[in-house]
């Protein structure tokens, strides 16, 4: 696997934690020093390790949060 650093510029919700610690959040993210991307996956509690996510664009998010509104 290649090398990867980033930065979790601004955390915007913890979601759930498992019983382990493990938290689902949504994180806005700097991916390898490139421009920040909502980000939402599982972390371990001191964000050492990370699970599979989503990357998601402004625009994105926003599509998902109009599309999300009909389930309130």
């Amino acid at each position: 696997m290649a090398d990867f650093n980033y930065e979790i510029i601004e955390t915007i919700a913890v979601l759930s934690e498992s019983p382990k610690g493990w938290t689902k959040e949504l994180n806005l993210i700097s991916w390898n020093g490139r421009e920040p991307k909502y980000d939402l996956r599982d972390w371990a509690p001191e964000h050492e390790k990370m699970g599979k996510g989503i990357t998601l664009s402004k625009e994105d998010v926003l599509k998902l949060k109009a599309s999300l509104e009909r389930f309130s």
